[in-house]
């Protein structure tokens, strides 16, 4: 039992390191945003479309160079930002 779940552990956190490699940030693009890889779609944008009740499946058919491992990264990257901590002083 416990190997099953530390092979789980390891998997989601490739897992999670993949997604995240599909957000870039340059400097010169998008006012140097976070973007989809590479691309000049922000991971705001999408953030944005989906608190609007914009589905999955409109958004890919939106934007056709995306996958549906975009927005999954997306939503990922957005859950860490908000879990960063921050000093207050």
């Amino acid at each position: 039992m416990i190997k099953r779940w530390k092979a789980r552990k390891a998997l989601r956190h490739v897992q999670i390191g993949d997604l995240l490699q599909r957000i870039t940030t340059e400097p010169g693009k998008c006012g140097g945003k976070p973007c989809i890889r590479g691309m000049r779609i922000r991971v705001v944008d999408i953030l944005e479309l989906l608190a609007n009740n914009v589905s999955p499946e409109q958004i890919l058919a939106d934007y056709p160079d995306l996958e549906p491992e975009d927005i999954q990264a997306s939503l990922l990257f957005a859950a860490q930002r908000a879990n960063h901590a921050r000093l207050v002083v």
